[in-house]
């Protein structure tokens, strides 16, 4: 049965309400920086971020879909072992590259990108500013780029000197995950369902391949059906270029309403069944709490931009090295000898 309006209503005011006391808060539950700071380079290397700003807008004028690519690595480098770089390590025979994991290999791109910044960086400031910093200044920028909000990033991240291919296959959540899966996998990492909701709400833009949704559309229970919680025309319309065979690395929008701007249509897609992938749908089926969420960020895009950038800093604070602890990367695809 659906809740009365009134308390749905209460519900949305209590959630701004928690939301703008955890923003005032500096509890560990809201956003720990740790040892690092906005003005880490602000004397050994003062034109980083600028650098850095512009290498992603050159990116970006090139192939509108870097951007989606680029602030993908930020998050996949963190939920292993946090923000460390280690994402950026090529196979040798000493590292398991987290580039051959399920959820990295043939699908995490802009590796190139990096490199070029990096380049850039040390004929400015030599050994100075870490790989691990410049995925979380891509981060932000290309989210600016595309629309979205900014934030201060918090920088004097050090490299990491390994790479777990273990972990990236077990800590990042897939398109199939459930529910609690995905809660658990952000719990792990120290981020609550709000930081989850607003945090998925990157999907606004990106795309993803057929074969990550493909059940959804010809064999959701095994009983060769349609996911129920799929908009029914929106899945005519997807099968017409993801059929029940081949075609597996066919691209679709996450968000097809508006799909290289960040917004907050991919919330609004969520409440009208028309999310691609099961992992973001069940953001508004599985759970009461997180259905209140969507519902908010749908309809107050300024309060979603506020989390989202509040639970991005959240993110790139997990498990920094800093002082002694790794290294400085002087090339982000490898150690250095």
């Amino acid at each position: 049965m659906a809740k009365p309006v009134m308390c749905i209503v209460l519900t949305q005011i209590v959630l701004v309400a928690l939301f703008h006391l955890c923003m005032s808060s500096q509890t560990k539950e809201c956003t720990s920086t740790s040892s690092l700071s906005p003005q880490f380079y602000d004397n050994s290397c003062p034109k980083a971020q600028a650098i850095v700003q512009s290498f992603v807008a050159k990116a970006h004028s090139n192939d509108p879909r870097m951007a989606a690519s680029l602030f993908r690595l930020h998050f996949h480098d963190c939920f292993v072992n946090g923000c460390d770089g280690s994402l950026l390590l090529d196979y040798s025979g000493t590292i398991e590259s987290e580039k051959r994991a399920d959820t990295n290999v043939d699908s995490a791109r802009g590796f190139e990108v990096i490199d070029d910044i990096k380049s850039a960086l040390e004929d400015e400031c030599r050994q100075t500013v870490s790989c691990a910093d410049i995925l979380a200044l891509v981060a932000r920028d290309t989210t600016v780029i595309t629309g979205g909000p900014s934030w201060e990033v918090y920088l004097g991240r050090r490299d990491a000197r390994e790479a777990s291919l273990i972990a990236s296959n077990n800590n990042i959540p897939v398109a199939s995950s459930t529910f609690e899966t995905i809660v658990t996998k952000f719990n792990d990492q120290g981020l609550g369902l709000i930081d989850l909701v607003a945090l998925l709400g990157r999907h606004t833009i990106g795309n993803s391949r057929c074969k990550s949704f493909r059940q959804r559309l010809y064999n959701h229970s095994g009983n060769s059906d349609l996911d129920q919680t799929l908009n029914q025309n929106y899945a005519s319309m997807l099968q017409q270029g993801c059929p029940i065979s081949g075609d597996d690395q066919n691209l679709f929008a996450l968000d097809y309403m508006t799909p290289n701007k960040f917004d907050n249509y991919y919330f609004k897609n969520l409440m009208t069944f028309k999310g691609l992938l099961s992992s973001d749908e069940i953001l508004y089926t599985k759970s009461g709490d997180s259905m209140e969420l969507v519902k908010l960020y749908g309809a107050n895009e300024e309060l979603f931009f506020e989390q989202y950038a509040k639970s991005k800093v959240k993110m790139g604070n997990i498990s920094p090295l800093t002082g002694r602890n790794g290294e400085i990367r002087r090339i982000c695809r490898r150690v250095n000898h």
